[in-house]
């Protein structure tokens, strides 16, 4: 048996969404160990801080039911994700695609890590039905707007968006 097939899935999951688990979930049926990397994403202006993204998505990680014999770890990371990826010696990133607007996106990323290095494959894996239209900037608008994200979220994450909602209209009350 030779070495065990790291995988990275890069993503600020602001916040964690039943598809980002559905992705993580089918991942762990590719590679051997499975690194789900938060980033710091500093370009972005994230709900939730990256400790506490790192911590949603351990508690969601925890639930999941991995009979396969993968491994699942949760780690933050502020540098180029191709640095991230060689550290931890992985040789693949798993991306998900929820429809065709993700694909450019995602192939000029393809494109450009294999440039930096083409060592390490890009798998994409396409959303389920069920999950395709769920993404986590439409969550936080439907939930800022007062909507039932029940459905787009496990239990867990629409907790502590009620939280963070609510400690943001306190602020502005």
């Amino acid at each position: 048996m030779g070495q065990p097939r790291v995988g990275v899935y890069p993503g600020t999951f602001d916040p964690a969404t039943n598809g980002h688990l559905d992705i993580i979930t089918r991942a762990t049926r590719v590679v051997d160990r499975l690194i789900i990397a938060i980033a710091a994403n500093p370009g972005k202006v994230p709900m939730f801080t990256l400790q506490e993204r790192v911590e949603m998505m351990q508690e969601q990680v925890a639930l999941l039911r991995n009979g396969d014999g993968s491994s699942i770890e949760v780690r933050p990371f502020d540098d180029l994700l191709m640095h991230f990826v060689e550290k931890l010696g992985a040789t693949t990133i798993v991306r998900g695609l929820r429809a065709v607007s993700d694909f450019e996106y995602e192939f000029q990323m393809a494109g450009m890590n294999t440039r930096l290095n083409p060592r390490v494959e890009t798998v994409f894996l396409m959303a389920s039905e069920r999950q395709q239209f769920i993404a986590s900037r439409i969550v936080k608008e439907v939930a800022l707007l007062g909507g039932d994200i029940t459905s787009f979220v496990p239990a867990q994450v629409a907790q502590r968006m009620r939280r963070k909602l609510a400690q943001i209209d306190r602020k502005f009350a």
